[in-house]
């Protein structure tokens, strides 16, 4: 659909949206993509989408009009847990790149061709920097990406073979962002750093579209939503929104849950402080890279969201992370990502302050595949279960020795 204008989310200010634009110029606040989506409210209808194609530019009247640049994302499952009722899995390491950053980047980098740029540029702590390369081979852009050095080797590896320009960094993603702030404008770069562009949230909020849709458009009770730049959790509270005023859902909301890690969890401090921004996380550490976000960009919107839906945020361990990694793949088959693994971890933890109660419906994000994470769980593994001296064959006697 045709862009009405952008909108800053701290003050309220339009923006055209005729040229690329990045944050707020009055005070850098998040810039939110606007349509006309009460003139289609009756023209536009749910049973419309019947036949569309299984991805995320299935509902094109809520996303920019201009050519996708699509390798097939979105519409990815949602499975029914076999181990608690009323549970469902929503599965986004099923996407390209193996996570949810492929929607996001997809949007993005569509638009970016749109307005005729040709060097995109973002710091990453791993799967969003293989999402801007793969997104960028297709359009035929160059990729800057600049990535903490202790990034998982997947991540790493699937830049390089992209054909993206890789800076591996000693620091932290908030470090590799200030790198791209200081180098854009002398080398030329469009930044597309999480939520310093408008397009990467309009890509996120169709996981919110099609919660709904996959659950015969009735909202869950709840949502448990991995956080690191919250970009996901904020866009499907504006998707919600659109399609209430589409007239596709009514005014009920789900109660939105931020997980983080205890190594790294601003958010979750800021909320339990009842403060609308976060603080700058000192020295974060935990081996669920997208976690990994000292301060996100957005915070304010994720707080305002949590408070909005009357949800709340969790803090989780690494060694429950890993352990519900185990636990999802064995009971459910899915191998979940750290941060996705996450969310288990933060449902039970909620269950049992009877948070959520059985009754209630909720979707637990898994925002990636392990596969990325190989190098990373097998590290953490062993700092948590050492392995046993190696066996030797002595005497004919096979065993440990």
């Amino acid at each position: 659909m045709r862009i009405s204008y952008l909108e800053c989310t701290r003050c309220g200010e339009h923006f055209p949206a005729d040229r690329p634009q990045n944050v707020c110029l009055k005070d850098g606040g998040v810039l939110y993509v606007r349509y006309d989506l009460a003139s289609l409210r009756g023209k536009v209808r749910r049973e419309d989408l019947a036949g569309r194609a299984a991805s995320m530019w299935r509902y094109s009247e809520a996303l920019p009009d201009a050519t996708p640049v699509t390798l097939g994302e979105g519409f990815t499952p949602m499975l029914p847990s076999r181990e608690h009722r009323n549970v469902f899995i929503k599965d986004e390491g099923l996407n390209p790149t193996g996570s949810f950053k492929a929607r996001g980047m997809s949007a993005a980098v569509t638009m970016a061709k749109h307005y005729g740029l040709k060097k995109l540029a973002a710091p990453s702590a791993g799967n969003a920097g293989g999402a801007l390369a793969a997104y960028a081979a297709a359009a035929g852009m160059e990729a800057y990406i600049f990535m903490p050095k202790d990034v998982p080797v997947a991540n790493r590896m699937e830049c390089d073979y992209y054909g993206a320009h890789v800076t591996l960094v000693d620091g932290l993603i908030s470090d590799c962002g200030r790198m791209v702030a200081e180098r854009k404008e002398k080398e030329g770069w469009f930044d597309v750093s999480t939520l310093k562009e408008p397009f990467r949230v309009e890509g996120k909020k169709t996981m919110g579209y099609e919660v709904a849709e996959q659950l015969g458009w009735k909202l869950p009770q709840g949502i448990i939503y991995p956080t690191g730049g919250g970009v996901g959790m904020i866009g499907m509270w504006k998707a919600f929104d659109e399609m209430e005023q589409l007239g596709w859902i009514g005014p009920e909301r789900p109660k939105m849950v931020t997980v983080q890690a205890a190594g790294c969890a601003p958010i979750v401090v800021a909320w339990e402080g009842g403060k609308s921004v976060s603080e700058m996380w000192t020295d974060a550490k935990t081996f669920a890279a997208g976690l990994r976000v000292p301060k996100a960009h957005g915070d304010y919107l994720v707080l305002d969201t949590i408070k909005k839906s009357k949800g709340t945020a969790v803090a989780v361990t690494d060694d429950e992370i890993l352990d519900a990694v185990r636990h999802w793949a064995s009971v459910e088959g899915v191998f979940a990502a750290p941060e996705g693994a996450a969310a288990l971890v933060a449902y039970q933890k909620l269950r049992t302050n009877g948070f959520f109660h059985e009754r209630d419906v909720v979707v637990l994000f898994n925002t990636g595949t392990a596969y990325k994470y190989l190098d990373m769980m097998e590290a953490k593994r062993r700092t948590i279960r050492p392995e046993l001296p190696a066996s030797r064959n002595i005497g004919g006697i096979i065993g440990p020795y």
